[in-house]
């Protein structure tokens, strides 16, 4: 299967400050690709440069086998053949839906084969056509973004450029609409590039993530892969919370402040740092005197110090006792003083000050270098 979407070293400066510092991408046909990254990362450049907005410095954009820009050099955004979705769906507030619609359909249209594509469209975004003839303050923010979406299908795009479309609707509302889009998307086998800063938005949507950070991209994958297998720490916590600690390797295990974990690379050996997500550590409440001789175990113990319930899940900080795991001063984490976050089910969670035994499920991830 050919490339969709290729940029190659993509570069953009405003004066001194560089926005893009050589960036590579393969976005495969029909994929859907979310870019993620904070604020200045790059990651709203990098959209309006494939999309025609703005022209790279230097680098080429390639869609089905068309070079859309060698550096300054740019097809013009109109003649792409490329839908674009802002935040706020930027809906023509004087036009009815039926008008924003069809707001993308050539003039010389036939009226019938109008009327029939634009019916055709608010199928395909399940709006139901009662409401062509309404306004866009007549409509929730769902069925406004639906709209938007509708507008953009209409001239048949190949790529589809979604700039956080879902960040202003209810929690909910966003969870729906976004399933909703990305069904919708993959029917049509539309190569779709989402622009988000929510990481978990992020992880369901997208075929491929890719992160960007300090105008470069970080790295690129698959959801699971950069979840569990993430370059480095500030990837890792972007992408979701994680527990990152120092650790001692040798055939396949670490000794840190958990004890012995096992990791995900046999052939490292030595200092290291390893990182595991918080769903992984398993806490069982324990009577206080099982905690307090725990050093004959070799087990590891902690106190829960704060908890966050959050309905299903309940976030727990716990706090290791000295002397349990590799806590101990022959340890190479000895001192480890930071508290560690668990993921409990919100039924089932330990009380404030609860003492826990603590266990890892599956392996710690290793950071290269």
């Amino acid at each position: 299967m050919t490339t969709s979407l290729e940029l190659q070293a993509i570069r953009k400066h405003y004066g001194a400050v560089q926005a893009l510092g050589g960036v590579d991408l393969s976005v495969a046909p029909g994929s859907r690709t979310a870019i993620v990254g904070p604020s200045g990362s790059g990651k709203t450049t990098l959209l309006r440069i494939i999309a025609g907005f703005e022209a790279p410095d230097a680098g080429r954009v390639t869609l089905g086998g068309r070079q859309l820009a060698d550096g300054p050099e740019a097809v013009p955004a109109h003649e792409r053949g490329i839908g674009y979705v802002p935040q706020d769906g930027a809906l023509f507030p004087h036009l009815t839906i039926e008008g924003n619609v069809g707001f993308g359909l050539p003039r010389s249209m036939p009226k019938a084969q109008r009327t029939e594509r634009i019916a055709e469209l608010m199928d395909m975004v399940a709006l139901d056509a009662a409401m062509l003839a309404r306004r866009p303050h007549e409509l929730s923010g769902g069925q406004q973004q639906r709209v938007a979406l509708a507008r953009a299908l209409a001239q048949r795009p190949r790529l589809m450029l979604l700039d956080e479309p879902f960040s202003a609707l209810d929690t909910g509302l966003r969870a729906s609409t976004r399933k909703a889009v990305a069904q919708l998307l993959g029917a049509a086998g539309i190569t779709t590039i989402l622009v988000t800063h929510d990481q978990a938005e992020a992880l369901s949507f997208a075929d491929q993530v890719a992160v960007m950070r300090g105008g470069l991209l970080v790295q690129a994958g698959r959801p699971l892969d950069l979840y569990l297998r993430p370059r480095d720490a500030a990837v890792a916590g972007f992408l979701g919370d994680s527990i990152v600690l120092p650790a001692q390797l040798a055939g396949g295990w670490a000794d840190c402040a958990l004890g012995r974990v096992a990791v995900n690379d046999s052939g490292r050996r030595g200092a290291a740092q390893i990182m595991l997500r918080p769903e992984q550590l398993q806490v069982a409440e324990v009577p206080a005197e099982a905690a307090a001789h725990s050093a004959q175990d070799g087990a590891c113990y902690g106190a829960v110090t704060d908890t966050d319930f959050g309905g299903s899940v309940c976030v727990l900080s716990v706090r290791l006792l000295r002397g349990t795991g590799a806590t101990a001063a022959t340890a190479p984490s000895a001192g480890w003083d930071e508290p560690l976050l668990v993921h409990s089910a919100g039924i089932h969670a330990p009380a404030l000050g609860a003492m826990v035994r603590i266990t890892v499920a599956g392996q710690a991830h290793v950071f290269s270098g």
